[in-house]
């Protein structure tokens, strides 16, 4: 058996229920690497990450480097004298540090690779109308997620699924690869499979702002997929033009009804409870939205305040 100790690198929530699962196994955690606390919010007040907040509540040492070649963070980092290094949406690391323990470094990947390789697998996996995706355990090399395989495990998306619910599930079966991971690499029983060197179509680029705007010639499936996709973080968006005013809309959930009929797409169909847009193939409807300056609510709240003309349309 393999004595292991760790250093573990993330930043978000999704890491924090990796690196929690590590602790309730009663794994020697050596140190914490996570990203520099960052101003956010109107008051531009200093943010920590997820990871971090977590490993101070366990008592965990705590590294925040914002160079990751710089001498001094490289020689701290070494006198942590851990022999395996975990990462979980962290960032690309220089070989300098990735190098470094006797037993490698892994990455937890929520994607099963080679496909989705990239920022945004999770967005990317239900936009695209994937049926299953799932996350896998990698020894990182020179490149993004191109290293050898080591582990991975499969998940169903369901038709109903959002980013959100579909990050909720990959952190827990992460978790758990994570942990057979680390007992494989404990146990000295790690075969790894390299991934194939030829071109990846299926790619997890960087989610943009334009990349959230709707396209409403669509078909039906492909804005369904879109708007579930990128809930609630970052979260689609479109324009509503109500008769002279344009409204920034962000949208949150919708329902989909596919019907043939001839009406003009990008109308609006509503009542005094919902919003209908007209799409190629049915109506996407509207359930939970946001307005500019408002909090995100159930579309019939919304239209308690908001006058919709009988010419309003989406952009």
């Amino acid at each position: 058996m393999n004595k292991l100790r760790i250093v573990f690198m993330g930043t978000p929530d999704f890491a924090v229920g990796i690196l929690n699962t590590l602790v309730q196994n009663s794994y020697d955690i050596a140190g914490v690497i996570t990203a520099p606390d960052k101003p956010a919010g109107r008051g531009r007040k200093l943010q920590e990450s997820a990871v971090k907040k977590y490993a101070v509540e366990n008592d965990l040492k705590v590294l925040q480097p914002t160079n990751l070649k710089n001498e001094e963070f490289l020689e701290e980092l070494k006198n942590l004298n851990a022999n395996l290094q975990i990462i979980v949406a962290f960032r690309m690391l220089p070989k300098v540090v990735w190098d470094i323990p006797e037993f490698g470094t892994f990455n937890l990947h929520a994607s099963l690779l080679p496909d989705y390789r990239g920022a945004a697998p999770i967005n990317w996996a239900i936009i695209n109308g994937e049926t299953k995706t799932g996350v896998t355990t990698f020894f990182i090399d020179d490149k993004i997620d191109t290293g050898e395989i080591i582990l991975q495990s499969k998940t169903d998306i369901t038709p109903d699924e959002t980013a959100g619910t579909l990050h909720d599930k990959l952190m827990l079966s992460g978790a758990d690869l994570v942990l057979k991971t680390v007992k494989t690499i404990e146990e000295g029983k790690v075969i790894t499979q390299p991934q194939p060197q030829s071109h990846i179509e299926k790619v997890a680029y960087k989610i943009h702002k334009d990349t959230c705007e709707i396209d409403w010639t669509k078909p039906i499936d492909d804005i369904y997929n879109h708007i579930r996709g990128l809930s609630p973080y970052p979260a689609s968006w479109t324009t509503l033009y109500n008769n002279k005013e344009e409204l920034f809309l962000k949208i949150y959930d919708v329902a989909m009804e596919k019907e043939n009929h001839s009406l003009k797409t990008k109308t609006i169909i509503f009542d005094k409870k919902t919003i209908k847009v007209v799409v190629a193939g049915g109506y996407i409807q509207l359930l939970e939205i946001q307005l500019p300056g408002k909090r995100k609510m159930k579309t019939q709240d919304v239209l308690n305040g908001l006058k919709l003309e009988k010419n309003a349309q989406v952009g």
